[in-house]
């Protein structure tokens, strides 16, 4: 659900003050990327700034400012600039955002270990267990934003509600650098007026849908018959919607949530039409992505391919592996199988991307043997690879064809 989908209301709306039974809490970093780029320039604070790389790269992030002037994450840079001459335009510091992610997520431990993180800059926590030694779920709430601000110079939002559901939206209601309770009694006075949008698993074409029936907020969806949805939906979607609406959310706090993809994908700065350009992007993606399966310990039965063209039209294609790998090579191989089994020819092409899928831990996947198969193959090699990029940076050690033709020479 994008934050967009839940109108912000002008000034704080109370809910009360009773978090009996409110255990959960979705705590969400404001602005992350944006907030940790302005931590060097505090001349910034107050003002418009996006940031996103230079070309035809998208905004990372912007500022609340920025975003009252229209602008928004997976925007055009080109669009951005446009749209906000006056804004300033800052460049990504990865390393940044994962340093400060880190704290943010040490910081949740100390909390509770049931901390179930959804990206770098969210997370659900479970705070039942540390009621009698942190307090209630509010002042548990209000001790998070304050060491948060003070320990990463970031504000955050928390939502604190009696499901993840509720939590997630309730913070997304109080942005930027707020606190909302839900009580367990107001949930339905909270989530009737919201528009469908709000709601998990409503897109743009089922939210059209649910228009075209008539059903413009959430209790329009709660006071419509089960049956009525199903019929329009289908019955998994009715059915979820259905219970959404009247705030039923069985889901619990799972700290073990596992991967469920990894991928990376790149937007040319001029459209390509050469096939061996592509397939030169596609092994460099093809390595990102097989080193951080084996960073993050895990391997991956399925890979995609992502294109998209240059009249903005995406196609993807996917192919199941016999054994789960995080073998940069053979993801390589299968991605550009994928790719030259779509027969394209001198169509340009915008972006590539490349993604692992069927995720299991490296150490509980089954290795088979293979007849022939030496005592060190390509694995090993990648592994060493890694071992290099860790200590003199991630450009140390490519493959051959990836090296720039100029320094190759040299």
């Amino acid at each position: 659900m994008s934050r967009s989908q839940v109108r912000r209301p002008t000034g704080r709306i109370g809910f009360g003050v009773d978090d009996a039974d409110c255990t959960i809490l979705h705590v969400d970093m404001d602005a992350f990327y944006a907030s940790v780029s302005l931590r060097t320039r505090p001349e910034l604070h107050g003002t418009p700034v996006i940031v996103g790389g230079g070309g035809r790269s998208v905004v990372l992030s912007a500022t609340y400012e920025a975003r009252a002037l229209g602008i928004h994450s997976a925007m055009p840079m080109s669009r951005a600039r446009r749209i906000a001459p006056q804004a300033v335009f800052i460049e990504p510091d990865h390393r940044a955002y994962a340093q400060v992610s880190r704290g943010v997520m040490a910081l949740f431990a100390s909390i509770t270990p049931l901390v179930e993180p959804l990206s770098l800059d969210e997370a659900f926590l479970d705070v039942s267990g540390a009621l009698r030694r942190l307090g209630s779920p509010t002042a548990i709430a209000e001790l998070i934003r304050a060491r948060v601000q003070d320990e990463q110079l970031i504000t955050c939002s928390v939502g604190v509600a009696t499901t993840k559901f509720v939590a997630k939206l309730a913070s997304t209601r109080s942005k930027p650098d707020g606190l909302l309770v839900v009580p367990a009694d107001r949930v339905i006075d909270f989530l009737h007026p919201l528009p469908v949008g709000a709601l998990w698993g409503v897109g743009e074409k089922t939210e059209a849908q649910l228009t075209r029936l008539g059903l413009r907020t959430v209790g329009d969806i709660a006071n419509t018959p089960l049956a009525t949805l199903t019929r329009a939906l289908g019955q998994a979607s009715g059915t979820h919607l259905h219970e959404l609406s009247w705030g039923r959310d069985p889901r619990s706090v799972n700290p073990h949530e596992p991967e469920k993809s990894v991928s990376n994908e790149e937007t040319f700065e001029h459209d390509i039409d050469d096939p061996a350009i592509i397939h030169a992007h596609l092994l460099a993606l093809a390595d990102k992505v097989a080193g951080r399966l084996r960073a993050a310990g895990y391997v991956g039965r399925t890979v995609s391919l992502k294109v998209r063209f240059a009249d903005f039209s995406t196609i993807t294609r996917s192919r199941t592996l016999p054994r789960p790998t995080d073998v940069g090579m053979e993801v390589y191989d299968t991605v550009r199988a994928l790719y030259e089994a779509l027969g394209l020819q001198r169509v340009r092409i915008r972006l590539v991307g490349v993604r692992m899928e069927g995720l299991v831990e490296a150490h509980d996947a089954p290795h088979q043997l293979l007849l022939g198969e030496p005592e060190h193959g390509r694995r090993e090699a990648e592994v060493a690879v890694d071992t290099l990029r860790a200590r003199y940076g991630s450009d140390a050690v490519r493959p051959a064809r990836l090296v720039n033709p100029d320094r190759r020479e040299q």
